[in-house]
Protein backbone atom coordinates (compact mmCIF):
# COMPACT_ATOMS: atom_id res chain seq x y z
CA UNK A 1 0.00 0.00 0.00
CA UNK A 2 1.50 3.69 -1.11
CA UNK A 3 0.94 6.41 1.02
CA UNK A 4 0.26 9.83 -0.98
CA UNK A 5 1.75 12.91 0.52
CA UNK A 6 0.53 16.69 -0.92
CA UNK A 7 -1.61 18.26 -2.92
CA UNK A 8 -2.96 17.57 -6.37
CA UNK A 9 -2.68 20.73 -8.42
CA UNK A 10 -6.75 20.92 -8.73
CA UNK A 11 -6.72 21.25 -4.75
CA UNK A 12 -3.89 24.10 -5.09
CA UNK A 13 -5.66 26.36 -7.97
CA UNK A 14 -9.19 25.92 -5.76
CA UNK A 15 -7.23 27.09 -2.63
CA UNK A 16 -5.64 30.03 -4.87
CA UNK A 17 -9.07 31.25 -6.35
CA UNK A 18 -10.69 31.16 -2.93
CA UNK A 19 -8.12 33.24 -1.54
CA UNK A 20 -8.23 35.72 -4.48
CA UNK A 21 -12.16 36.06 -4.09
CA UNK A 22 -12.13 36.78 -0.18
CA UNK A 23 -9.28 39.61 -1.43
CA UNK A 24 -11.00 41.15 -3.63
CA UNK A 25 -14.01 41.55 -0.81
CA UNK A 26 -11.60 42.93 1.40
CA UNK A 27 -9.10 45.29 0.36
CA UNK A 28 -11.74 47.94 -0.61
CA UNK A 29 -13.59 47.43 2.78
CA UNK A 30 -10.12 48.05 4.16
CA UNK A 31 -9.25 50.78 2.02
CA UNK A 32 -12.32 52.69 2.83
CA UNK A 33 -11.51 51.67 6.33
CA UNK A 34 -7.99 53.70 6.17
CA UNK A 35 -9.58 56.50 4.54
CA UNK A 36 -12.04 57.30 7.31
CA UNK A 37 -9.36 56.74 9.97
CA UNK A 38 -7.35 59.19 8.27
CA UNK A 39 -10.04 62.08 7.59
CA UNK A 40 -10.21 62.18 11.16
CA UNK A 41 -7.30 63.87 11.52
CA UNK A 42 -8.53 67.15 9.15
CA UNK A 43 -11.42 66.67 11.03
CA UNK A 44 -9.85 67.97 14.05
CA UNK A 45 -7.84 70.14 11.67
CA UNK A 46 -11.08 72.19 10.96
CA UNK A 47 -12.26 71.54 14.56
CA UNK A 48 -9.33 73.30 15.78
CA UNK A 49 -8.49 76.21 13.03
CA UNK A 50 -12.76 77.17 13.78
CA UNK A 51 -12.27 77.21 17.80
CA UNK A 52 -8.92 79.26 17.15
CA UNK A 53 -10.99 81.39 14.73
CA UNK A 54 -13.99 82.39 17.34
CA UNK A 55 -11.29 82.90 19.91
CA UNK A 56 -9.55 85.64 18.13
CA UNK A 57 -12.96 86.87 17.59
CA UNK A 58 -13.95 86.54 20.87
CA UNK A 59 -10.64 88.78 21.85
CA UNK A 60 -10.61 91.08 18.28
CA UNK A 61 -14.02 91.29 16.93
CA UNK A 62 -13.01 90.06 14.29
CA UNK A 63 -11.97 87.26 12.15
CA UNK A 64 -8.19 86.80 10.85
CA UNK A 65 -7.26 85.91 7.51
CA UNK A 66 -3.75 84.88 8.55
CA UNK A 67 -2.94 81.94 9.80
CA UNK A 68 0.18 82.37 11.96
CA UNK A 69 -2.25 84.60 13.90
CA UNK A 70 -4.22 81.80 15.02
CA UNK A 71 -0.74 79.84 16.11
CA UNK A 72 -0.05 77.70 12.70
CA UNK A 73 3.38 78.73 12.37
CA UNK A 74 4.32 75.84 9.77
CA UNK A 75 3.49 77.16 6.06
CA UNK A 76 1.92 75.67 4.56
CA UNK A 77 -0.24 75.07 7.00
CA UNK A 78 -0.34 70.79 7.18
CA UNK A 79 -1.85 68.03 9.80
CA UNK A 80 0.40 66.37 12.33
CA UNK A 81 0.62 63.10 9.99
CA UNK A 82 0.85 65.58 6.79
CA UNK A 83 -2.36 64.01 5.63
CA UNK A 84 -4.07 67.05 5.01
CA UNK A 85 -3.70 71.11 4.19
CA UNK A 86 -5.08 73.88 5.80
CA UNK A 87 -6.07 76.51 4.13
CA UNK A 88 -9.03 79.65 5.05
CA UNK A 89 -11.03 82.71 3.58
CA UNK A 90 -12.63 85.73 5.30
CA UNK A 91 -15.57 87.50 3.74
CA UNK A 92 -15.46 90.56 5.65
CA UNK A 93 -15.65 90.58 9.18
CA UNK A 94 -18.20 88.50 9.74
CA UNK A 95 -17.39 84.91 8.04
CA UNK A 96 -15.08 82.42 7.79
CA UNK A 97 -14.52 79.59 6.01
CA UNK A 98 -11.94 76.79 6.61
CA UNK A 99 -11.10 74.14 4.34
CA UNK A 100 -8.99 70.94 4.87
CA UNK A 101 -7.77 69.67 1.50
CA UNK A 102 -6.80 65.64 1.27
CA UNK A 103 -3.02 65.59 0.40
CA UNK A 104 -1.00 62.84 -1.29
CA UNK A 105 -2.12 59.12 -0.69
CA UNK A 106 -5.37 59.93 1.26
CA UNK A 107 -6.22 62.43 -1.88
CA UNK A 108 -6.44 59.56 -3.85
CA UNK A 109 -7.79 57.29 -1.39
CA UNK A 110 -10.81 59.28 0.12
CA UNK A 111 -11.88 60.92 -3.39
CA UNK A 112 -15.39 62.07 -2.26
CA UNK A 113 -14.31 64.07 0.65
CA UNK A 114 -11.11 65.23 -0.68
CA UNK A 115 -11.96 68.82 0.44
CA UNK A 116 -13.60 69.11 3.70
CA UNK A 117 -15.08 72.49 5.16
CA UNK A 118 -16.41 74.17 7.90
CA UNK A 119 -17.84 77.89 8.45
CA UNK A 120 -18.36 80.43 11.26
CA UNK A 121 -22.41 78.69 11.63
CA UNK A 122 -20.84 75.48 12.13
CA UNK A 123 -22.17 74.34 8.68
CA UNK A 124 -19.75 71.66 7.83
CA UNK A 125 -19.65 70.41 4.08
CA UNK A 126 -19.68 67.84 2.26
CA UNK A 127 -22.79 65.74 3.35
CA UNK A 128 -21.89 62.27 4.99
CA UNK A 129 -17.76 63.02 5.56
CA UNK A 130 -18.44 64.38 8.86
Amino acid sequence: MRIKNGFTLIELMITVVVIGILASIAYPSYIEYVAKGVRAEGLALLSDAANRQEQFYLDNRTYTTSMTELGFNKSPFVSESGYYSLSGTVTGSGSFTLTASATGAQAARDASCKNLQITETGAKSPEGCW
